[in-house]
């Protein structure tokens, strides 16, 4: 049930933005073993002028967040960077232009459905 955002500084096609949306996807899917279809990923546009980047990065530096419930190990958020860059690499973004950050909000800030977290039938590990 993790919440991505991917945010770039440049225009990207229909088909780059499906191909971005599904790089994220697998990557969750793999790494962290979230069920088939479960998919809250948005894709933001930034004007280049409102989204400030090293100035070593290209025109494709793209920042994912990632907000996900807590218990997942050290070795399963490895997992999920390293697809998150070999994916957008199969997509010819290089690694200097891909920044991943990880929120954990504890349980109790989520709410599905009306459902609080904390109360929750995930369905799903976290312990992976």
């Amino acid at each position: 049930m993790p919440v991505a955002r991917i945010n770039t500084r440049r225009a990207w096609s229909r088909d780059d933005v499906a191909n971005l949306i599904d790089a994220v996807y697998r990557a969750q899917r793999s790494a962290l073993l979230v069920p088939e279809d479960d998919r809250n990923i948005r894709y933001v546009e930034h004007r280049p002028e409102h989204f400030a980047v090293p100035s070593t990065a290209s025109d494709k530096f793209i920042l994912v967040e990632i907000s996900l419930f807590p218990g997942r190990s050290a070795q399963a958020k490895t997992r999920l960077h390293r697809a998150i860059v070999a994916n957008f690499g199969a997509l010819g973004i290089g690694p200097d232009d891909v920044f991943v950050v990880l929120n954990e909000p504890a349980i109790e800030n989520w709410a599905v459905g009306g459902v609080a977290g904390s109360e929750l039938k995930i369905g799903f590990p976290l312990d992976v």
